[in-house]
């Protein structure tokens, strides 16, 4: 997970774009399982960690 750090509340980039069309989601729960919310249309998904660490491209924007 080498440069790869996100906290709850930033917005990610995953590697595959949502059927809306969006690729930025933004993370609304961590824990075992990350909650994961599509910023176009507002769906949200609930990805295990390891997956979702292996899906993400990028994080866009931080929270703060």
């Amino acid at each position: 997970m080498a440069g790869k750090s996100y906290e709850l509340n930033d917005v990610v980039q995953m590697k595959k774009p949502h059927p809306c069309g969006e690729n930025r989601w933004k993370i609304i729960r961590m824990g075992a399982d990350i909650r994961i919310k599509c910023e176009g249309c507002g769906h949200s998904v609930l990805v295990p960690r390891r997956k979702f660490e292996t899906k993400m491209k990028k994080v866009l924007e931080t929270s703060e």
